[in-house]
């Protein structure tokens, strides 16, 4: 069995460590950084399979660096923080981000998340069908997604909801089935977390956000997916 690498961003030495022995305890092969260029560092020289980053870091903040891997990857990145108010919740998201857990925090939820988020990963993997719904094409074999030929780079969260909707086009569903579907990563303690999801999803894949012809909204309800 491969052995999954977990790349850990904190310039707080106790939080490295804390978070390396729960990793570690678990099976997972875990890289630290103190810093952004370390960080940097570290990702292409190991590509690790999740990372998990505090948002303040010395002389750089770790949303930037969440922006800066999802640029150029859709690797699953977990935000640490002390800030646990619903705006800097969103923030994260916003920047990226699957999951948001506040410190203080126990070792034994944020290595549950992590195993929840592999787990849908793999999962996922294993599906061999595409979905076609006008010029939205999603492989679930690659997990890559396109419209009209063009390839659009999702993060994992909103991934596992498009992919949850368009396995149900045409079928609405409130904000709380949303999360239980595609599991723990998208809930971050409020429902506004799926309308964040579904507003960087709709700015990616629809030619008009404002207008969706993809993904809709149902008044007072939900969201569906357009049938095909």
């Amino acid at each position: 069995m491969t052995v999954q690498r977990i790349l850990v961003v904190d310039d707080e030495k106790s939080i490295l460590k804390i978070v390396s022995y729960a990793l570690s305890e678990e099976g997972f092969e875990v890289h630290t950084a103190s810093d952004v260029p370390t960080a940097l560092e570290t990702f292409a020289a190991v590509s690790p399979a999740l990372v998990i980053l505090d948002v303040v870091l010395k002389g750089a903040s770790g949303l930037d660096l969440a922006r800066e891997l999802r640029s150029g990857s859709d690797v699953p990145i977990i935000i640490l923080s002390a800030r646990s108010s619903e705006v800097d919740r969103i923030l994260g998201l916003e920047f990226g981000a699957d999951d948001y857990v506040t410190k203080p925090f126990s070792p034994r939820e944020l290595v549950s998340r992590v195993k929840a988020i592999l787990r849908r990963m793999e999962s996922c993997a294993d599906e061999k069908e595409s979905i076609q719904i006008g010029d939205l094409a999603i492989d679930t074999l690659s997990r890559q997604v396109h419209v009209s030929g063009t390839e659009v780079h999702l993060t994992r969260t909103e991934y596992d909801i498009l992919l949850y909707l368009a396995r149900h086009p045409g079928e609405a569903f409130v904000r709380d089935a949303i999360v239980a579907a595609v599991g723990e990563s998208a809930h971050t303690g409020d429902e506004r977390a799926i309308d964040v999801h579904i507003h960087n999803l709709r700015e990616k894949l629809e030619p008009d956000p404002r207008n969706p012809a993809y993904i809709l909204t149902v008044r007072g309800f939900g969201y569906r997916l357009r049938e095909a």
